[in-house]
């Protein structure tokens, strides 16, 4: 455990189920003080309970990522509240409408788009600000994706978010490392989340989609929290602009099944 940590604060985007809410328990074992934010109350809640549980300190802060008043207020309730911030996991994302292009809405492109890449956008904007404010750094880890790394037939939209993900980490990193601002990419394969079985969980599908990771199983979400709160500690310490790959072997070699 990264108990250099301890009394550090921290917001979770997405933090209402799947690697947002074990990203968020691991990080108050940790000793970290956690805002959990996503725009589901009730489960939000539940996650704070959760960090309670472990011990934690935290609270819940109802946020739409796609709306800059609402991200705003997230950092300034964050530091009304704790004083600083010195930790962000910008995590929250959709996977829309998985249809080919030729077949997607426009509506459906904006709001993949506002949410996946657009809201970590704000979310970075706002965090950088409060850390560049305070001028004691910061760590800062973005969620991606696989799909951040390749294309993907029928998930065209989600993959453009995900790819423009790591164009802004890249350019974030270099923007604020002279400040000791650290930040970094997380890029799972499929995990077993409520969005990985909304999508590949069908009987049909999930054979072929285990096959296609050669460890032969879907990762789990506490597998990557553990990568998050490392990449967020002293351990990772000249670590920035990098994205860490957890992928079962998915990307080790043809995309076939294995």
């Amino acid at each position: 455990m990264t108990m250099e940590l301890r009394g550090k604060v921290c917001i979770v985007t997405g933090g209402t189920s799947g690697i947002g809410r074990d990203t968020a328990i691991l990080f108050a074992k940790a000793g970290v003080k956690v805002v959990v934010a996503g725009r589901r109350e009730a489960e939000g809640k539940e996650t704070v309970d959760l960090v309670h549980s472990a011990g934690g300190d935290g609270f819940f802060v109802k946020t739409d990522v796609s709306q800059a008043a609402d991200v705003d207020a997230l950092v300034r309730k964050t530091v009304e509240r704790f004083g600083r911030l010195d930790i962000a996991f910008n995590n929250a994302g959709i996977e829309g409408s998985l249809t080919p292009i030729a077949e997607q809405s426009e509506e459906d492109w904006d709001r993949t788009i506002d949410i996946n890449l657009k809201g970590v956008w704000l979310c970075l904007k706002y965090e950088i600000q409060q850390m560049l404010k305070q001028g004691h750094g910061g760590a800062i880890v973005n969620m991606a994706s696989v799909a951040g790394l390749i294309g993907s037939s029928g998930f065209a939209t989600y993959c453009a978010s995900k790819h423009g993900v790591m164009g802004l980490t890249k350019s974030a990193a270099l923007e604020t490392a002279r400040n000791g601002i650290r930040i970094n990419v997380v890029c799972p394969a499929v995990i077993e989340t409520p969005m990985g079985e909304r999508i590949f969980g069908g009987p049909e599908i999930r054979p072929y989609a285990i096959s296609l990771h050669p460890l032969g199983r879907f990762g789990k979400p506490m597998e990557v929290a553990e990568a998050v709160v490392w990449m967020c500690s002293d351990r990772a310490s000249f670590m920035t602009g990098q994205s860490l790959i957890l992928d079962g072997g998915f990307l080790a070699g043809p995309n076939s099944p294995a």
